[in-house]
């Protein structure tokens, strides 16, 4: 958020959620929710690059409703084909 000034003389858009307005990030907010599975509220998030390595594996390859019910590593893997045949 410190840099949003320099990314929006561009021409992107960038959009602030109003505080305490939950409603308005969703995926941000079942994103949370999903690494609290890993980290409960409290406990210290480890510095081990396996075990974080492993969590953002775990989560990449959850299907997903907002993605018809793809996994996030085969959006991924679409995208970086697709624009490979561009290249």
């Amino acid at each position: 958020m410190a840099g949003h000034a320099t990314v929006t003389k561009g021409s992107m858009p960038v959009y602030f959620a109003h505080p305490h307005s939950p409603w308005e990030r969703g995926s941000n907010e079942n994103l949370n929710r999903i690494v609290r599975e890993y980290f409960p509220k409290g406990t210290d998030i480890t510095s081990d690059p396996k075990y974080l390595a492993m969590v953002a594996c775990d989560i990449n390859d959850r299907p997903r409703k907002i993605h018809n019910w793809k996994k996030p590593s085969e959006i991924f893997a679409e995208l970086v084909e697709l624009d490979a045949s561009t290249a």
